[in-house]
């Protein structure tokens, strides 16, 4: 079983370094073998029993629990960091023997006006407040005023940002542009982790997603993120392959490890092995744990815990019992 403590691996900060376009060059990723890659994954690996019983908790301590809608309120708010205090129910951790280890999410994710109350809510649990920023989720507003949002929402209490890029930078391929923003966004969050979220949906091709995800590490991003979630496309397996690659390539290069974030539509049990055991293969044991690695997700703990429900009782209970109002 993996170590269920919260607390993020250790490791220094990316600093960023000046826009490096020769990081950029080379033929851009094959479509067809990123996706017959990506679609081994599943094959390659067989998790079952207690194994994957661990893999399923130790994906509970990567989860950023989300809240992004429209008619969020304080009260949706608190019960969203209710559950992420206590993400498993009783009688399964009690099954698990991990009752008094303290298992937590990894983040609660909201948006700006919701900080204040998550943070107030979370209070002594150790768990981080991510918000959103930018003029989430299009990005399609005066840069003063996007950084003016983000000095907000840390001032606030959040201790991480997941800021939008503008889209237009990457598909005109005005990587100076896009480093510029990046930059001027790790500097207004100050301590606070920042999250690039690159909207991959709406890039174009793997390789704007490649050159994307590598400016984006060289403006300083703390973490590469694949979407919004409110686009057409979200979270795919070959476009996260192209961007862990990407991750490790920039690694290699500086020495400074980024973590990565995929978010949008991914919401199984199966997907959360799907997505762990892709970092475990491409970058190491080190990519399973919180300080490099989330899941964006919300109704995907609802199905962790009916799994391992399964697990611990032998039968499944009604998918209703796991859901989160």
């Amino acid at each position: 079983m993996p170590d269920t403590g919260q607390a993020a691996t250790a490791h220094a900060r990316n600093p960023g370094l000046a826009l490096d376009m020769s990081m950029l060059a080379g033929p851009p990723p094959d479509r067809a073998a990123t996706e017959r890659r990506a679609a081994a994954l599943g094959a390659r690996r067989s998790l079952k029993g207690a194994h994957q019983a661990a893999w399923l908790v130790n994906a509970v301590r990567l989860i950023d629990l989300t809240t992004l809608a429209g008619d969020d309120t304080a009260a949706r708010v608190r019960r969203l960091c209710a559950k992420a205090r206590r993400p498993l129910a009783p009688h399964i951790l009690d099954g698990l023997g991990i009752a008094d280890m303290g298992l937590t999410v990894g983040a609660v994710c909201v948006y700006p006006t919701m900080v204040p109350h998550a943070v107030a809510a979370l209070e002594g649990s150790g768990i981080p407040v991510a918000s959103v920023a930018t003029g989430f989720p299009a990005g399609l507003m005066p840069l003063d005023l996007r950084l003016r949002e983000v000095e907000w929402a840390v001032g606030q209490g959040a201790a991480e940002i997941d800021i939008v890029v503008t889209r237009e930078h990457v598909l005109r391929a005005d990587w100076a542009a896009l480093h510029a923003e990046i930059a001027a966004m790790r500097a207004a969050a100050g301590p606070a982790h920042l999250k690039a979220i690159l909207a991959t949906g709406e890039l174009g091709s793997l390789g704007n997603v490649r050159a994307a995800s590598m400016v984006a590490m060289q403006a300083g991003a703390d973490f590469i993120k694949t979407s919004t979630g409110k686009e057409g496309v979200n979270a795919t397996l070959p476009v996260s392959l192209t961007m862990v690659r990407a991750l490790r390539d920039y690694g290699a290069a500086t020495g400074h490890r980024v973590g990565f974030k995929p978010a949008g539509g991914i919401k199984s049990a199966r997907e959360a092995l799907l997505w762990q055991v892709l970092m475990k293969d491409e970058l190491g044991r080190d990519w399973l744990e919180p300080g490099l690695f989330r899941f964006g997700a919300s109704s995907m703990l609802g199905d962790i815990e009916r799994q391992l429900d399964h697990h611990v009782t032998g039968r499944y209970a009604a998918s209703h019992r796991h859901a989160m109002s």
